[in-house]
């Protein structure tokens, strides 16, 4: 059961931060959705990077993106070793180290497969959620994360991945899962990546089971996304959301 922390409202957007129960151990997370609105909303599920939280700025300016431009409802959880999950909030060069560190002796990723789906089990429930337009967002750890929980989820038919590489330490798990995505995924490269290899991101690229997937390769080092790549971002999640919607109202 999900339990509410605090709700505000700003500018078209009312954030719910809030927590639930997932195998024995606490789950922070946060909520985000329009104001009003009279039907259930398309469910974007984002996981953030290594170096930030599920409130960092990066994320809260992609969560109003698809709130106030599209309608959406958009929801994020902590990943291990950060935001709420800690005592002390540390962000940035020093976060990013202490999670690549955590990830070579630890990856996490099965707990982290069980948080998301005991989430979205709990979202599911909402009235206001369309649960046959679920998508996902999580480039860098959202990937290392994402891909995973993606490959053992059905339900979430569209994903934007990218910025991780298959040939990355302790990363075989994604080579593995890989061929088990069968949703449409737009996968992201950075072409001078300082962590992820051009051929181990190709070669994870190409190991996805989707029919439909797309590579685009964007310049620049591994940092926070912003400018074209934000925009491309948008732009495909906010389409083939809608085109789940569209198409579901056509079958009812």
């Amino acid at each position: 059961m999900i339990e509410l922390a605090r709700i505000s409202s700003d500018h078209g957007v009312t954030t719910q931060e809030l927590s639930f129960q997932s195998n024995g151990h606490i789950v922070p997370g946060v909520i985000w959705k329009p104001i009003n609105f009279k039907s259930p909303r398309p469910l974007l599920l984002m996981g953030h990077g290594g170096s930030h939280h599920k409130t960092a700025p990066v994320m809260v300016d992609i969560a109003r993106r698809f709130v106030c431009n599209h309608g959406f409802i958009v929801a994020c959880i902590d990943g291990p070793i950060h935001g709420a999950r800690r005592s002390e909030l540390i962000t940035g060069p020093q976060k990013q180290q202490e999670f690549l560190q955590m990830w070579e002796k630890d990856n996490c990723i099965d707990r982290m497969v069980s948080d998301w789906t005991s989430f979205l089990n709990e979202l599911v429930k909402i009235e206001f959620i369309n649960a046959q337009a679920l998508g996902w967002y999580g480039i860098s750890m959202g990937t290392a994360y994402g891909l995973p929980f993606i490959a053992a989820d059905d339900r979430i038919k569209v994903a934007l991945l990218g910025m991780w590489g298959g040939d990355f330490v302790n990363s075989q798990r994604l080579l593995d899962d890989a061929p088990k995505v069968k949703c449409q995924v737009f996968f992201q490269q950075k072409w001078d990546d300082q962590f992820f290899s051009r051929e181990g991101q190709i070669q994870l690229f190409e190991r996805l089971g989707s029919i439909e997937k797309w590579l685009k390769v964007y310049p620049g080092a591994h940092v926070s996304v912003s400018g074209e790549q934000l925009d491309d971002i948008e732009d495909f999640l906010s389409k083939k959301l809608k085109n789940l919607e569209t198409n579901q109202s056509a079958i009812n």
